[in-house]
């Protein structure tokens, strides 16, 4: 059956798949002289790249005997689509040899060509061309050269092409959005933006919100945030890509609670998340231990089919591991076809963070064996894991083989993890003269870890000079005058105790409060200190008077040291008894069936005197309290925490 051209225009317009291709292409050989039709090859090679074919388009482009500008336009197209960057700039090139002038069809692709390539001088090249042929104000030319300059880090052309188009659309903004954001020129990017969402012919869209995301992310002002908030509401909502901006923002602002807020408002607003909307709100739910959400967007992950995925089952395995939960961690870990250094690292830290130091090690050593080669970051938890457990020569051997083995040049997370095992086994002297050797100067991390080793082995002297230094470093950060105030404390110095408390206040050094986060029916609740602002405030309060009580009966004392430098009012203890971590507790207790493990998140780390109540509550209610603060997990089982008290 001989085939007609209308029927082959119609079969290559629906782009078949390359077996009904190659059948259509050896049809027309047969039938006769159709192929050599201009219009034919063209398809054929538009058709042939589409299914990443790109030897038999270039095979039909070089067997054409009379190829014009839209031949090569088609051919430099499929390089750039099929990511033959360097191919696609010597196509142009060819173009000239040929003595064919590129038009407004050529010139946005070779540029992409330079921008991903980051071509400098070709783009450069292409630019005076444009001028020359009067392309400067097509609107996609203009579009192409604002994104290579941006990613070539010209700013200052890019800029200038920016402010002399005779007309802009919305790409044309987030293009500039883009190259501020893409070379961390985040308050320039946005101010385009501000003057974008002002612009009566383009308005911020989900391109935008993806331009702008590297700002955002990256940026701790609440006034940037706010502001990315509002353009979301107003702009951008309907999109996915919007809504997955938003969460990024949220959760690398250290905003986990908004971001699981905004999550399920996506999902009131019955759009479905993908791979990526998943593997950014994991991280929130890890750091709000909101441990029923994270198992639901783990079955929902099964449930879309979005699994094998490394990303998302490292995500996985963080949040579990955040949760205190690493059977189901565990459980991720061995289910995945291939694993990464990063879900390896992932899982030592898991371990690390729990105490349990043996199996971090072995998790560590396994690794090695698998063929995975460990990199700066792996020694990171491996080494916090030696500290945590007390596994002195443990740790110095992974320093070791950090150093010598796989010629690690120690970074400050390594040197502060090092100071901080050698302090908690009591090498103080050691510690300290282990920061005066070392080759980098010590940040407040290496300090406090020295400082904290000192409040716990009542090392005044050494105590004294790592306050000092931190007081240098960080004059602001309040930690560091608890824990001198500690020290003292422990000392029975209470006039050096009330000097700290001044000095505090001279300066306006505040304390930061501490916020205890408990996740009840996929809903995540917040406690301070004192709190009454919860509906379940009296209820709370009248339980944990009982609780008190029978503690006492136990032979509980408030641990009041803590406390001397946090408050003016005299009643110490009773100031203790209404800890957020007590609140939480207390909350989850009155709110679940018995046996049921209370889940709780401090940003701060736990105080004494909570973590001997969490111990004996324990105990009494018959719960285990999985508690984790800044340092580490507290898994308190009748009366006895995971961490031997050594945290």
């Amino acid at each position: 059956m001989l085939i007609t051209e209308d029927l082959c225009i119609k079969i290559l317009d629906k782009c078949p798949d390359i077996k009904q291709l190659k059948k259509i292409h050896c049809r027309l050989i047969i039938d006769g002289n159709l192929v050599s039709a201009s219009h034919i090859a063209l398809k054929l090679m538009k058709a042939y790249s589409e299914c990443r074919q790109i030897a038999v388009t270039r095979q039909l482009f070089d067997e054409f005997p009379q190829k014009d500008v839209v031949f090569f336009n088609v051919m430099i197209r499929s390089y750039v689509n099929n990511e033959f960057y360097e191919k696609a700039l010597r196509m142009y090139r060819n173009m000239f040899k040929f003595n064919i002038n590129p038009d407004h069809f050529t010139v946005p692709q070779v540029l992409k060509a330079c921008s991903v390539s980051e071509n400098l001088w070709v783009g450069l090249q292409t630019h005076v061309a444009v001028l020359k042929k009067g392309l400067h104000s097509n609107l996609y030319v203009g579009n192409g050269l604002i994104t290579m300059y941006g990613k070539c880090n010209r700013l200052l052309e890019g800029r200038q092409v920016f402010d002399e188009m005779p007309s802009r659309d919305i790409v044309s903004w987030n293009a500039m959005v883009a190259a501020y954001a893409q070379n961390r020129m985040f308050e320039d990017a946005l101010e385009i933006c501000k003057t974008m969402m002002q612009c009566s012919t383009s308005k911020p869209n989900a391109g935008t919100m993806a331009s702008l995301s590297p700002a955002l992310t990256t940026s701790t002002s609440s006034t940037n945030v706010m502001f990315m908030k509002e353009m979301f509401m107003n702009h951008a909502r309907e999109s996915l890509i919007s809504w997955n901006v938003m969460i990024a923002v949220y959760v690398n602002n250290s905003m986990p609670k908004d971001a699981v807020n905004l999550y399920q408002q996506m999902e009131n607003y019955g759009i479905d998340p993908d791979s990526i909307t998943v593997a950014s709100i994991l991280p929130a739910c890890g750091d709000l231990s909101a441990l029923l959400l994270g198992r639901k967007i783990h079955s929902y992950v099964k449930t879309k089919r979005l699994l094998p995925n490394l990303t998302v089952e490292n995500a996985l395995i963080d949040m579990y591991a955040k949760c205190g939960s690493l059977n189901e961690a565990r459980k991720v870990f061995d289910e995945m076809p291939t694993r990464d250094v990063v879900s390896w690292t992932s899982m030592v830290s898991a371990y690390g963070m729990t105490g349990d130091g043996e199996t971090a090690i072995t998790v560590f050593s396994n690794m090695q064996n698998s063929g995975i080669a460990p990199d700066s970051i792996s020694f990171v938890p491996v080494l916090s894991a030696c500290s945590h457990a007390g596994l002195l020569n443990q740790g110095k051997h992974f320093f070791k083989l950090m150093t010598e083995e796989y010629n690690i040049i120690p970074r400050l997370e390594h040197l502060a993890c090092m100071v901080d095992l050698l302090g908690r086994s009591g090498r103080i002297n050691e510690a300290y003269d282990f920061i005066k050797k070392m080759k980098t100067k010590p940040n407040d991390r290496i300090w406090g870890a020295l400082l904290s080793a000192c409040k716990v082995h009542s090392n005044m002297e050494i105590g004294l000079v790592a306050a000092d230094h931190l007081f240098e470093l960080v004059p602001e950060q309040a930690g560091y005058y608890v824990l001198l105030s500690n020290i003292y404390a422990k000392a029975g110095r209470f006039k050096d105790v009330t000097n700290i408390r001044s000095i505090m206040k001279s300066k306006g050094v505040k304390k930061e409060p501490g916020v205890s986060n408990v996740e009840l029916n996929n809903q995540v609740h917040s406690f301070l200190a004192g709190d009454q602002s919860h509906p379940q405030s009296k209820q709370i309060y009248q339980e944990l008077e009982v609780l008190v009580g029978k503690m006492r009966d136990f032979g509980y004392v408030p641990e009041v040291d803590s406390a001397l430098h946090d408050i003016e009012d005299e009643d110490k203890g009773n100031h203790l008894a209404v800890h957020s971590e007590k609140l939480a507790i207390v909350f989850v207790i009155i709110n679940t069936k018995a046996f049921t493990p209370i889940r709780i998140t401090k940003n701060l780390r736990v105080c004494e005197d909570c973590h001997i109540a969490a111990k004996l509550i324990s105990k009494i209610v018959e719960r285990e309290i999985i508690l984790r603060d800044t340092n580490r997990f507290h898994h308190f089982k009748n009366g006895i925490c995971s961490c031997g008290d050594y945290w």
